[in-house]
């Protein structure tokens, strides 16, 4: 198995550090204020860090199909595995970096990051022509 597709296999692990961040890991959460008869309720009513983790945590998910889609063109093709695994190796570590962003609410940078991370998919089918 390849580096690229373990990073496939992170990079759908990632997005459950965010929901876990927004409903453990927070500095304000508690593990008795979670309602898991309603939990899509839950965190629709949370906020600041807390709500700014689900979004991340969606947003991951809706970027999970591009790369996934990219490192098996890539591999299919028969593009280089070497740029491959480089590709996916930085588009996780913009992802983890993407997350940290936007709990923190530093949006500029941000999506800056979420760009290079799209970056990393889009060159993964440049490299596939």
């Amino acid at each position: 198995m390849t580096i690229a597709y373990w990073c496939i296999f992170i990079a759908c692990l990632l997005p459950w550090f965010s929901i876990g961040y927004a409903k453990f890991l927070a500095p304000k959460a508690t593990f008795r204020e979670f309602d898991n008869k309603a939990p899509r309720e839950y965190l629709s009513q949370l906020d600041n860090d807390r709500k700014r983790a689900v979004w991340a945590e969606k947003n991951t998910y809706e970027a999970l199909p591009l790369f996934i889609a990219s490192v098996l063109v890539a591999h299919q093709t028969g593009a280089d595995q070497y740029l491959i695994n480089v590709l996916s190796i930085f588009f996780v570590v913009f992802r983890v970096i993407y997350i940290g962003l936007y709990i923190a609410n530093l949006a500029t940078l941000r999506t800056v990051v979420w760009t290079t991370a799209m970056g990393c998919c889009f060159g993964m089918f440049l490299i596939s022509m």
